[in-house]
């Protein structure tokens, strides 16, 4: 049997730093909405979701749009003042 060794660096690159940070937005605003979901899905369990449960989600979700448009418009237009 022979095993293939994978090179493992001990920290990210500078380009992967680079990445994350202009990514971080939109990280961000995923995990809010993911946390609105989880909030949801707890007031299931607790006589159910109440009306500011479902805006904080469709607000989050409307963070996430914008912050991926605003990472498309970034990542076509390199000339774009952040």
């Amino acid at each position: 049997m022979s095993k293939h060794l994978v090179a493992v660096t001990a920290e990210p690159t500078a380009a992967d730093l680079a990445a994350i940070d202009t990514e971080w937005p939109l990280i961000a605003a995923e995990l809010d909405k993911l946390d609105a979901e989880i909030t949801l899905i707890y007031a299931e369990d607790h006589g159910g979701p109440s009306p500011l449960d479902w805006r904080r989600l469709r607000r989050a979700e409307a963070r996430v749009t914008r912050a991926a448009a605003d990472l498309a418009d970034r990542s076509t237009d390199p000339q774009r003042a952040a």
